[in-house]
């Protein structure tokens, strides 16, 4: 057996309990000698409260230290502007009092597009007065940020809580200060590719300025008119709320603010902005807001939702966002195992992120667990042959960080729910949610309201979410009335939505529905409801459901 010397752990001699320094963090702390190593020589264990790492001297390692960020912070150099940049800023428009106000300097920096030192213009963030990142730019139009910082909105300290204008580049929020309107941001690396797989992990500097943002009581979204600025734009709207939100257009011709200022004036960047009209909002419309799309639909056709890439499945169901779709069966045979194995394709196939409430998959450990095997394609448990290894796992973990939240309060109503939902998709930029099942949330009926019209108001809610917030939902409900099949012992018939207890209302509001039945040898996976006919069709799709990975494979 081994010492804990040997894992760099020092006891100086102690017994039965101590406590020490971690090997693994307190070296990188500010409080290097503090113990925070909690050691139990009795048992032969160890766990660290500030890392988590912990293990046995019989079993090694059981959890790595978790790795905390640690972001470097800029300096800047005399903050001095030459007198090249300063007039290259001019001929933008930007005004010696705006250059002077937003702290806007020149440095000599290394650029790795041309590999060489090279003089650039530096605009700095900050965040409560403390400098938090530079962006350097050079003649020849090259960007780059200090090494290492953190990731922020560029004017975080001009922020105002009546009115905050959103823009995609430094100079754009320059332009706008320079027509006056001081509270304004620019998000940090500009407007991401549309065609950027994980386009939703372009948005966690949402994360930090979150509470801030949520304060705001009007934000207009004046970024560009090219195609990346129109993904982005929607994307904000998604994740602020629509009914915060107001959408600026700048004039024909001309793409973003800075572009407006230099050819038409102070005058008409302050009008885009003053005439800027709300973004629409669920259940309110007119012929223009609509217009785009309609123009779409007739040259293109209706786009359907995407596909998991089980081929004769996607025939008969796609994944559309603003969609809710309830998935029943009976119990026991797989409605959660086959919702799991559909997200993590999602997630595999598209980048997607999931919000999940799964009371019944507690505790959370042994959920994540079944979703591992998913994503690996391995079984967890060595019973099972080529075992996914410790590399495998932690890969996974990693993986299934960046694509899954679980959400599990103490009182999972469906209000809390949505609550915790709406938050996922600010900070998260969820594109699905979870919810399952519905049996096992807690319903509170007020007085005087039916159980059919108790439903019927929380299938409104869930349906109302999924819209405003442009997310896919998934609901798991059991049914109560099952059926025997011919009278024979132990064999049901197919459950409908009709079936699930306390309201016909889960067939007629959802969008889509589907039922998981299991046989013998096979597992049936029957769409029953396809609200709109370019999502899919109603059809059957049969799978082999692999025990030792909790995967579904086309049989």
């Amino acid at each position: 057996m081994k010492k804990f010397s040997d894992f760099g752990i020092d006891v100086k001699g102690a017994s039965g309990e101590t406590k020490t320094i971690c090997p693994q963090c307190s070296g990188q702390r500010k409080k290097k000698n503090y113990p925070c190593l909690n050691v139990n020589l009795d048992k032969g264990v160890w766990h660290c409260w500030h890392c988590e790492w912990s293990g046995s001297l019989s079993g090694g390692i059981w959890r790595e230290a978790q790795k905390k960020v640690i972001y470097n912070r800029p300096v800047a150099a005399d903050r001095k502007l030459s007198a090249q940049w300063r007039c290259w800023l001019n001929q933008r428009g930007i005004s010696d009092q705006t250059i002077n106000d937003n702290g806007i300097f020149g440095q000599k920096v290394y650029m790795p597009q041309i590999e060489a030192e090279t003089d650039a213009v530096c605009f700095p963030f900050y965040r409560n007065g403390e400098l938090i990142n530079i962006k350097y730019r050079d003649a020849q139009k090259n960007f780059r940020m200090a090494a290492g910082a953190e990731r922020v909105l560029y004017g975080l300290d001009q922020i105002a809580e009546d009115c905050l204008i959103w823009v995609e580049g430094e100079i754009d929020k320059l332009s706008l200060y320079e027509a006056g309107f001081k509270s304004c941001v620019s998000v940090p690396d500009g407007a991401p590719s549309p065609s950027t797989r994980n386009y939703s992990s372009k948005f966690d500097y949402l994360e930090t300025s979150q509470a801030m943002i949520e304060k705001i009581k009007k934000h207009v979204i004046a970024v560009d008119e090219d195609e990346p600025g129109q993904k982005l734009r929607a994307e904000l709207v998604r994740r602020i709320g629509a009914e915060k939100c107001y959408i600026a257009r700048w004039p024909a011709g001309c793409k973003d603010a800075n572009e407006v200022l230099m050819r038409l004036g102070k005058d008409v960047v302050i009008e885009a902005i003053e005439f800027a009209k709300p973004a629409p909002i669920e259940g309110t419309f007119s012929v223009s807001e609509v217009f785009d799309d309609l123009m779409e639909l007739y040259q293109n056709g209706e786009v359907g939702g995407l596909t998991s890439g089980w081929p004769e499945f996607d025939k008969l169901y796609t994944v559309r966002p603003g969609d809710f779709t309830v998935v029943t069966g009976i119990p026991s045979h797989g409605k959660s195992e086959f919702l799991d194995a559909l997200i993590i394709k999602l997630a595999h196939k598209h980048g997607l992120r999931f919000a999940l409430c799964s009371p019944e998959n507690q505790p959370i450990h042994l959920h994540v667990k079944k979703l591992a095997e998913k994503w690996a394609g391995r079984p967890f448990f060595e019973k099972f042959n080529d075992r996914m290894s410790v590399d495998e796992l932690i890969s996974s973990c990693g993986d299934l960080n960046n694509h899954f939240t679980f959400i599990l309060p103490e009182s999972p109503t469906i209000d809390c729910i949505l609550r915790l939902a709406r938050a996922s998709v600010l900070r998260d930029g969820i594109n699905g949610l979870v919810i399952d099942p519905w049996n096992e949330l807690e319903h509170s009926r007020p007085p005087g309201l039916s159980e059919t019209e108790y439903i019927s108001d929380s299938l409104r809610k869930m349906r109302q979410f999924a819209r405003q917030n442009n997310i896919h939902l998934w609901v798991v409900a059991h049914p109560t009335k099952l059926q025997k099949r011919n009278g024979r012992a132990n064999e049901y018939e197919v459950p409908t939505p009709y079936d699930i207890a306390g309201s016909a209302n889960w067939r007629n509001k959802a969008d889509n529905c589907l039922t998981v039945y299991r046989n013998p040898e096979t597992v049936d996976v029957l769409v029953q409801k396809i609200r709109v006919k370019e999502v899919g069709r109603i059809g059957m799709a049969t799978f082999k459901y692999k025990l030792s990975t909790g995967e579904f494979v086309p049989a």
